[in-house]
């Protein structure tokens, strides 16, 4: 096993001037590494060790992983590399998944969004306990426009348990939920900084939503939230004072909820408006900006890195790991995707609203059923107003099943969860047509989860091109074979290798003529 930040004593070694002998010295990104030039004065070679003899035309110090995001990023979560494992919904991003990103010094998510109360209960107790003397775990709290009582009462359960890191995602907007995570518990440190209880991190893919969060909260929600007594009126006036969150992840084009942006365009832009509102506000303290979407190749990630994400966010490429909370036929199916593999579908959470999600399409018909289901909600007021013919064909092509059937289904759900969606429902037939629907796009992403064989073709398998650029950059290595993946051998691989790339974009810069395996990582096992 190799470690991958161990200090290297470097040995003096005598220059090297060949294409393959630079290759193998810009890999050794841990010692310092001097340019110089040959005896004619016009090659560029690469020594090691000690400065050596002749003409040396620039040095560049030792390289590690952890140092290639912001240095306060690590410090204010307690973690070692600037690399978080997202929060894949319903359970996918496991207990398990976050308790070994918090031993491995990185900072993981457990996937709240999409399920029951009580799952989530039992997943904080479970990770509470676990990792009760650390700091680096945190929990996803989703928006949840048709569920705001459900979102409200996750917000009050992972603070009541102490969770310390919150991300919070999907939200269009403010909500009384999050502005009661971001306040509680805000209270003047010695000094007389702000001292946050609970960090959120918010995901954002729109410069309007990053604006809600880089600003400080809404006076109309903290005043509600006081009147209700969830916040003290100290914490209120604290929160006026910073952002809703120090730590905005910019989401580009990733599976599941996603706007298809490129992160090249997205995240310069949004930084521009940190900066602005940072200066607005005069906070005293920097707001950190990540990168999500898009991250399945070192090249990627050390792309990232370069554009001045503080910390990078995995979310697609970690559901083929060990500890996910996906079947094997579906891990099997993700490791057959390319990059073209994927498309948009309707969001089973924001059905009604025509929010779409970027899902596989290799091997499974969920986007084109789902969308079927979703052109037929548009286009009648109720079940019974659509026509006999197209009604046989979703009960028996999609649903597999008669609408009566699923209503009877979907009924019993919302009796356990909200009684208040079937009151809805008997009132308004577009609604219950709705829940009907709405119950194929749930199903779909649990029958993924325990491997329902008989619907493999309706699996809602939640995907971003990075899995097809992962793939092909793992086949016939270490991270080929199924029980070597687990989530930290990729977050430690792909760091790895965007310090190698990096390291190699350091030596081209100083015109090093560097081969292009030089921009090639292999992955291997490290610890």
């Amino acid at each position: 096993m190799s470690v991958l930040s161990a200090p290297v004593a470097p040995a003096a070694s005598p220059p090297v001037f060949s294409p393959e002998e630079i290759a193998v010295r810009a890999r050794r990104i841990r010692e310092p590494v001097h340019i110089v030039s040959g005896p004619t004065g016009r090659e560029l070679g690469l020594a090691a060790g000690p400065l050596p003899d002749g003409p040396v035309l620039g040095t560049l110090p030792p390289l590690y992983p952890e140092w290639l995001g912001g240095r306060t990023f690590c410090e204010a979560h307690g973690v070692r590399f600037p690399y978080v494992a997202g929060e894949m919904a319903n359970g996918i991003a496991t207990t398990g998944m976050v308790s070994a990103m918090a031993r491995a010094e990185m900072l993981g998510f457990f996937g709240a969004g999409g399920l029951a109360y009580a799952d989530v209960e039992r997943a904080v107790h479970a990770l509470a306990g676990e990792l009760r003397s650390r700091s680096n775990w945190g929990v996803n709290l989703i928006h949840s426009p048709a569920e705001p009582a459900l979102e409200f009462r996750v917000a009050e359960l992972l603070l009541s348990r102490g969770v310390p890191r919150i991300s919070a995602s999907a939200f269009m907007e403010l909500t009384p939920a999050v502005v009661l995570c971001s306040a509680r518990g805000l209270r003047r440190g010695a000094d007389g900084s702000i001292v946050r209880r609970t960090r959120i991190l918010a995901k954002v893919s729109r410069p309007e939503v990053a604006e809600r969060f880089l600003s400080p909260a809404p006076a109309e929600l903290l005043d509600l939230l006081v009147g209700q007594g969830k916040l003290t009126p100290q914490e209120a006036g604290l929160a006026a004072l910073v952002p809703v969150a120090e730590d905005i992840t910019v989401e580009a084009d990733s599976g599941g909820h996603t706007d298809n942006r490129p992160l090249s365009a997205l995240l310069p832009r949004i930084a521009l408006l940190r900066d602005a509102l940072c200066q607005r506000f005069g906070y005293r303290r920097p707001v950190r900006i990540g990168a999500a979407g898009g991250l399945g190749t070192p090249a990627a990630v050390g792309a990232a890195f370069a554009l001045g994400a503080s910390y990078v966010v995995t979310g697609s490429v970690n559901q083929t790991a060990t500890e996910a909370g996906l079947s094997e036929e579906a891990k099997a199916m993700l490791c057959e995707a390319d990059v073209a593999d994927v498309a948009m579908a309707p969001a089973a959470d924001m059905f009604e609203l025509g929010v779409t999600l970027q899902v596989l399409s290799r091997g499974t018909m969920f986007a084109q059923r789902a969308g079927r289901l979703h052109a037929a909600y548009r286009a009648h007021g109720s079940l019974e107003e659509i026509p006999p013919a197209l009604r046989a064909a979703i009960e028996q092509n999609v649903l597999r099943a008669s609408f009566d059937e699923v209503w009877q289904h979907t009924r019993a759900f919302w009796e356990r969860r909200d009684p208040s969606e079937i009151t809805r429902a008997e009132a308004d037939p577009k609604h219950r047509m709705a829940l009907v629907f709405r119950w194929y796009l749930g199903s779909s992403s649990r029958w993924a989860i325990t491997g329902e064989t008989a619907r493999r073709t309706d699996y809602q398998i939640w995907c971003g091109p990075a899995t097809g650029a992962f793939n092909r950059w793992v086949a016939g290595t270490f991270l080929a074979e199924p029980a070597n993946r687990s989530v930290v051998q990729i977050a430690l691989n792909l760091l790895e290798g965007a310090a190698v790339l990096t390291r190699a974009h350091q030596l081209r810069t100083y015109g090093v003529p560097l081969p292009s395996e030089a921009f090639v990582y292999v992955p291997r096992g490290l610890a």
